[in-house]
């Protein structure tokens, strides 16, 4: 249930208001069922949160894609990461450091790992952030502590 309430804390502001976790995948992506029965897709890499299916029935539909299920698989990119970084321990997923939104590779140094929650929890406050900006706004990005 944590996870369902960093998710409500993270992402909100996108309407999300989350009932159960039907998926995972080992970059952190969710499946999400909303409180009005919409699926949801959390995708940390790329910062956003969404709406993929308005019921169960477009959801199971969704599910049997094959092009739906070689991105939600990431196969290539768990394998990479697997390869420099090793399998994850409990309560970690991989990650982009810098995510794919903001220019970030995917691949090679920018792959790390990360707790689920703090992955929600960056992502979401990422992508509240640049909600607003037309595809292409140079931005900049500090950290601080």
């Amino acid at each position: 249930m944590q996870i369902l309430e960093t998710v409500q804390s993270a992402w909100g502001w996108t309407g999300i208001k989350p009932v159960e976790l039907i998926d995972e995948n080992d970059f952190g992506n969710l499946v999400i069922k909303d409180a009005h029965g919409r699926y949801w897709r959390l995708c940390p890499e790329d910062c956003y949160c969404e709406v993929v299916a308005a019921d169960q029935s477009a959801f199971e539909a969704l599910a049997a894609d094959s092009e739906f299920l070689v991105d939600w698989q990431m196969s290539a990119l768990v394998d990479q990461a697997t390869q420099r970084l090793g399998a994850l321990a409990a309560g970690r997923k991989f990650c982009l450091k810098i995510p794919g939104v903001l220019g970030g590779e995917y691949g090679g140094n920018n792959l790390g790992t990360i707790s689920m929650e703090e992955l929600i929890r960056f992502s979401g406050d990422i992508a509240r952030q640049i909600a607003s900006l037309p595809d292409g706004t140079p931005i900049k990005l500090s950290v601080v502590d």
